[in-house]
């Protein structure tokens, strides 16, 4: 199998591990299901790292393909040689491998080729040899109708040595380290768009080395730069670059010498350095591109996995102040039941908004509320904590619920229905269980992430699929309820197949055991054996549907169970008789020890659920950005996290900026070493820009500062010393007093 050396030796893994993987991936087999179910095989490989050797075969192979395409065009053209054919062999990098191909890469006329056309490349060689003699009186002899004085005959050898000097692979090499070590990428703004590129304020006049520069200044300057406000350069220093060059051509002082000067001069600036530029522009917006795209995956990650409420009886509201609140119930499954318009901005109509929220409470029993964070989202909170219902309420992130409401997937859902209703059913089912809700929508529409619409919008895409996939695969998907959106990132499943399972459900009722998916049209067993381990049907048939226990493993259980004397179903959560099992008893050629212990760990908790609950949050009375007052400390939530800070929204329209450097008061690269989407937090508000709509804020600062034996335990207080007195707060109230007057008399 190609490529399996060295992506073993990239990745610091086994051979085999990699063939392994490989192999799996030949057979149809999805990155979930590799990782949960084929640990045996694989060495207990995670999706990460399975997931890179998916990606460094794919780079392996387009290197390979364009290789291949290189050689045969050098073939064809007759100027294959042993040593042209060993430089191809050691390249390691398509950049190499392009250096190697430039003087036979076909191409349009250029300076050189009309001047070789013209008879001056023998020129053009007598002078780079840099022989005594005058290359004037040289160029006399190449004099002719078409080359009309001598002058022009030395600039074409010249526009010769130049193209031979930026095809040589070695100079294309010595410099593309010198750019790597010493290039800077600066930016100016164009004269007259001051005004029109104030958001770039920060790079009117910048300037930073290319090796640290962070991705968000990359990604700023280049979208800059394509608006055509900034200008942009990526450069070393010029001097120091053509030095090198006159290094490597000039062999001394001779009036060729100085001809090749001036060649070299024009090479690098008419070619070398703008082809270098570009190069690494690109490689720039590739390595931005690629940490975006990360940040973007590692929050959508999180707010997938949010904290789900769970079946719940909810009331949900998507707030408005002119069109009114819409009100929708929903009940345990998700299903609309009723649906209201209340004014709660009016205040001539407070009194009949209070009686049908009343009412809608009583009449369906519900159990919380959910009220959409958008425009009058805290106006309306208030309304409803002051009905004096005692139920819970939650504000939910309603980012892509206007997407979701206007898209075919809402309109099939709810044909009959507005965009206002659907949108408030949306807000409910999210507090519910957000991975189901938010698979319907496009993750770029759910507001996390940087730049996103600046990056490689195929990689982005490719990405963010595969961070769905990987999330509902590892929760798990209950078959008799999901819909078939969800049903479509399940493992082995698409669109086609989710749709069919949906439509067998609805006209055969609900499944009793996972093996029924096989009379589903279009699911063969080798979609069964991808999906079934992770659909869940609950109450089923046979005691391990319910679980992620792979039907391929059932008769493992089942001989397990044997052995003990008792049923599987009573195995089942029975940790003390699970954990007596000697597994090595039950491996098999299918399943090994990983297998095995994958088993007997669900079979203590089965279909654990990997999400915690959802916790109520209450923000503090601010309504408006005005409102908001410097050195305040106050609660809120982290709603997006970037490289450079978190965002954090402390319930006014604008969400406030928590730079990197006052999360913690220990040092960080990146704010996800402490934070997570959605995490409750404490912050202080350092400046409001009222102009700008900006709000400065310290997670830090709103902490006591650690002292310096915090510190040096990651500012983590320690725990205090034991006291021999004892802990009045333990005692009751009488007792306490007594203890009190005892220490310190009347």
């Amino acid at each position: 199998m190609e490529f399996v050396q060295a992506i073993a030796s990239s990745l610091s893994i086994r051979p085999a591990q990699v063939e392994a993987v490989l192999s799996l991936f030949a057979e149809g087999a999805t990155i979930p299901f590799i990782a949960r179910y084929r640990k045996d095989k694989t060495g207990a490989l995670d999706e990460v790292v399975i997931g890179k050797i998916q990606e460094e075969a794919k780079t392996r192979k387009e290197f390979a393909e364009r290789k291949a395409a290189i050689e045969k065009s050098i073939h064809e053209q007759g100027k294959m040689t042993p040593e042209l054919q060993k430089k191809l062999d050691a390249a390691e990098t398509i950049a190499i491998l392009e250096d190697i191909y430039l003087p036979y890469k076909p191409k349009r006329k250029t300076k050189a080729s009309v001047a070789r056309e013209n008879g001056l490349e023998p020129l053009a060689l007598l002078i780079l040899e840099q022989k005594d003699g005058n290359p004037a009186e040289a160029a006399a002899g190449f004099v002719t109708d078409v080359v009309k004085t001598a002058d022009e005959a030395l600039q074409g050898a010249r526009d010769i040595i130049a193209e031979m000097i930026n095809e040589d692979a070695d100079v294309r090499n010595l410099l593309r380290k010198l750019f790597e070590e010493q290039a800077k990428m600066e930016s100016k703004v164009i004269a007259g768009k001051e005004e029109e590129a104030q958001k770039y304020k920060d790079y009117f006049a910048f300037s930073q080395e290319i090796h640290s520069i962070p991705s968000h200044r990359t990604l700023a300057i280049l979208r800059g730069f394509v608006e055509g406000v900034l200008r942009l350069s990526i450069e070393p220093v010029e001097e120091t670059a053509i030095e090198k060059l006159e290094r490597k051509f000039i062999k001394g002082s001779s009036e060729a010498g100085q001809q090749v000067k001036k060649a070299i001069r024009d090479a690098y600036k008419r070619l070398l350095q703008p082809s270098l530029e570009t190069e690494f522009r690109t490689s720039l917006k590739q390595k931005a591109d690629e940490e975006a795209i990360i940040v973007f995956a590692e929050n959508l990650r999180q707010l997938l996995l949010s904290s789900p409420l769970g079946s719940k009886r909810i009331l949900a509201i998507d707030p408005g102040y002119r069109t009114g609140c819409k009100i929708v119930v929903i009940d345990e499954k998700g299903d609309l039941k009723e649906t209201a318009l209340i004014f709660v901005h009016e205040p001539g109509k407070l009194m009949q908004s209070e009686y049908v929220i009343k009412d809608l409470v009583r009449k369906y029993d519900i159990e919380t509320f959910a009220i959409g964070d958008g425009t009058a989202g805290r106006e309306t909170e208030q309304f409803i904590r002051k009905l004096g219902t005692n139920l819970p309420v939650f504000l939910v992130n309603e980012d892509g619920a206007s997407v979701y409401s206007a898209s075919e997937i809402a309109r099939e859902e709810f044909p009959e229905q507005d965009v206002t209703v659907r949108g408030a059913v949306s807000i409910g089912r999210r507090l519910m269980d957000p991975l189901a809700e938010l698979v319907k929508i496009d993750p770029k529409s759910i507001g996390v992430g940087q730049y996103q619409h600046d990056v490689n919008q195929f990689r982005l895409k490719e990405k963010l699929d595969q961070t769905v996939v990987s999330c509902v695969n590892m929760v798990g998907v209950n078959l008799n309820t999901a819909s078939k959106h969800l049903l479509s990132y399940v493992s082995g499943i698409n669109a086609s197949i989710a749709d069919n399972i949906v439509k067998y459900r609805n006209e055969h009722g609900r499944f009793t055991e996972r093996k029924e998916l096989l009379k589903v049209p279009r699911l063969g067993e080798k979609a069964f054996e991808q999906a079934a381990g992770f659909l869940r049907i609950k109450d089923g048939g046979h005691a391990l549907d319910g679980t992620g226990v792979h039907p391929e493993s059932y008769g493992v259980v089942e001989q397990m169970a044997l052995d003990m004397g008792i049923s599987v179903a009573e195995l089942i959560g029975k940790t003390e008789q699970l954990n007596a099992i000697d597994v090595k008893k039950y491996i098999t050629p299918q399943a090994g020890e990983h297998t095995l212990r994958d088993i007997i760990n669900e079979l203590k908790k089965p279909g654990l659920d990997p999400r915690s609950e959802a916790q109520q949050f209450e923000f503090a009375q601010i309504f408006k950005i005005e409102d908001v007052q410097v050195g305040a400390v106050i609660p809120g939530v982290v709603t997006n996290l970037t490289r450079f800070g978190a965002f954090v929204d402390i319930g006014v329209k604008q969400d406030g900026l928590v730079h990197v450097s006052e999360v913690s008061h220990t040092y960080i690269n990146d704010p996800s070493e402490k934070l997570k989407l959605n995490q409750q937090v404490k912050v202080k508000v350092l400046e409001v820009d009222l102009a700008r709509k900006r709000i400065s804020l310290s997670i830090k600062q709103a902490e006591e500062a650690p002292t310096g034996a915090q510190r040096r335990t990651g500012g983590q207080r320690p725990a205090p010393a034991a006291s021999k007195e004892k802990d009045l707060s333990a005692l009751p109230m009488n007792d306490a007093l007594a203890a009190l007057k005892k220490k310190f008399g009347k």
